[in-house]
């Protein structure tokens, strides 16, 4: 019995710890991966600007094969609304609208509903390289509550965000580079 209340201590100490951590955390977060693609950036930001070609490239997307969408408008220019919604709550509901488009650069407003609310703003930026080459750069950024500020430290997600970045960015290369 002594060595369960001690167990139970710990844990405590812990979570406090923990709360008290996300208390002093920052409210901004940015999620930033990047990769070379073997192909010139005109062709790489042609395909990427397109929401709809996330369904081949993007690994949450590609988690639920039977996610509910809604398309609005015209893919790839400034307006165009992607609306999803799935069973899995891996992928859960939410919404995608491209809010800015230059020749190398595509800005997206993200509305979270489920499992988790929650607004972030992301972008794809494509950059010129030598040999035909092209560095994309994928971010995430916004605001967190403190309970997402809990749930960040607690489960590493700005880590486990950023791998996904870097799965569905080496997906993207695979079809591109095969193209």
């Amino acid at each position: 019995m002594h060595v369960l209340i001690i167990i139970l201590e710990i844990i405590g100490v812990l979570l406090v710890c923990l709360f008290i951590a996300a208390a002093f955390s920052s409210d901004d977060y940015v999620i930033k991966s990047e990769l070379i693609i073997n192909k010139p950036q005109t062709q790489v930001f042609n395909y990427i600007k397109y929401l709809k070609n996330q369904e081949n490239y993007n690994k949450w997307v590609l988690m639920d094969p039977n996610v509910r969408k809604k398309f609005t408008g015209t893919d790839g220019t400034v307006g165009f609304h992607y609306a999803w919604d799935s069973d899995n709550n891996q992928v859960g509901q939410g919404e995608q609208t491209i809010t800015s488009l230059t020749d190398k650069r595509v800005d997206y407003d993200l509305l979270f509903i489920k499992p988790f609310s929650g607004k972030a703003e992301s972008y794809l930026d494509t950059e010129h390289m030598a040999d035909g080459q092209t560095n994309v750069i994928w971010v995430f950024q916004g605001k967190r509550t403190y309970m997402m500020k809990v749930m960040h430290l607690a489960f590493n997600l700005k880590k486990v965000l950023k791998k996904d970045l870097q799965t569905s960015l080496n997906n993207l290369k695979r079809i591109l580079e095969q193209a």
